[in-house]
């Protein structure tokens, strides 16, 4: 069980919004107490907060929000890929370039 939170449309400078995240994350705090994460896109008005129970990967190589090798894309997720392994070695037999993975979160693996 993972606790998420966030806003969008928002005009917030930011600082503002860090703090509001962080605010947001602590309510959530009994959902996810072993690491915990925000992201804020000023440009975007885009706000996440992220609690984690950390199962699949206890490092912090698999803590979120997470964010693509080029920064396109952020992902909070709460969920459970059970075959993430096996979507990790077709993913990698392929791709044309050599992956290298940060973790073994099956987060990082979507």
């Amino acid at each position: 069980m993972c606790g998420l939170a966030g806003f969008w449309g928002s005009n917030y400078d930011h600082n503002v919004a860090c703090e509001i995240l962080n605010e947001m994350g602590l309510a959530l705090a009994h959902r996810g107490p072993d690491d915990k994460g925000i992201f804020f896109d000023q440009n975007q008005g885009l706000g996440i907060a992220h609690r984690r129970l950390s199962i699949l990967d206890l490092s912090s190589a698999g803590s979120q929000p997470m964010t693509s090798r080029k920064n396109r894309y952020v992902i909070s997720y709460n969920g459970e890929i059970y075959n993430h392994l096996e979507i990790r070695k077709e993913i990698n037999n392929e791709s044309s370039e050599v992956i290298d993975w940060n973790g073994h979160s099956d987060t990082e693996t979507i």
